[in-house]
């Protein structure tokens, strides 16, 4: 006998998924990467999910069932699921769909997003939301067009929201030497965060390269080919002047290519 559909189940577009993510959220998570997304980083490292086509059709009850068997290690570990990309604010009906049902599972959920398209994100998305990585690509106007072809408004505007909610966020900015690099650019990012009584940990990841075969593969130019991974000392600056602007605790990596942590006292 054939089975029935689930009548709430929402077809979306899949690239790919990691069942043991340890970089996306709290504890161990299962990382969805949606496809599609409106942005056009260049630094992107994920330059094969920018388009729908570039996934699977998948409906989120099969993606949910696939779920539900890790969901004793996720609760083990204090982990949960993540929606990525892609961007998942492209495709609201199904990232909420899978939100939903990983609220009902009694997981935790993050969405990883540029908040660009916040305005698509209804109020009943948020409302399965746990947490979201909000990835602030710069705060300059100029230099966040410059580097992912789209304005910095947006993203304001959903940080507001997110703000307006009390929903937890951690803030990302990506570190690329000669391009985000900037003190200038650092301290417009530091102040955004600092405005914002929401966010909870601000993490500085260096610039690496480890997608740009990727774009060789899809036939794309690449022009950070020439871009040094940051040194140790231009991560540890960038946090300092994050510090500056009262988030403390500082949490560095081993290694500029590792992550420098920043948590909010009392945030």
């Amino acid at each position: 006998m054939a089975a029935v559909p689930d009548p709430s189940a929402v077809d979306g577009y899949v690239h790919s998924v990691e069942t043991a993510g340890t970089l996306d959220g709290p504890g161990v998570r299962f990382v969805v990467f949606v496809a599609g997304c409106r942005l056009t980083c260049s630094y992107c490292h994920n330059p094969d999910a920018t388009k729908l086509s570039n996934g699977k059709l998948t409906s989120s009850a099969a993606l949910l069932a696939e779920i539900a068997q890790y969901k004793p290690y996720l609760v083990h570990t204090r982990g949960g699921v993540t929606i990525s990309g892609g961007e998942p604010l492209v495709q609201p009906a199904f990232t909420e769909a899978l939100l939903k049902g990983c609220k009902k599972m009694g997981l935790h959920t993050a969405i990883d997003t540029s908040g660009y398209g916040g305005m698509r994100a209804p109020d009943s998305l948020l409302d399965h939301t746990n947490l979201v990585l909000l990835d602030i690509k710069s705060g300059l106007p100029a230099l966040y067009q410059r580097v992912t072809g789209a304005g910095l408004q947006p993203t304001l505007d959903f940080a507001r929201r997110l703000e307006a909610r009390r929903l937890p966020v951690w803030v990302r900015f990506v570190l690329v030497p000669g391009l985000t690099d900037g003190e200038d650019n650092i301290r417009a990012v530091a102040k955004i965060v600092a405005g914002l009584s929401n966010v909870e940990r601000v993490e500085v990841l260096p610039f690496h390269k480890m997608g740009e075969h990727k774009w060789d593969d899809m036939g794309m130019t690449y022009t950070l080919k020439d871009t040094p991974t940051p040194t140790r000392e231009q991560a540890e600056r960038a946090t300092d002047i994050f510090r500056e602007y009262g988030l403390d605790q500082v949490l560095r990596g081993t290694t500029a290519a590792l992550p420098a942590v920043l948590d909010r006292v009392g945030g």
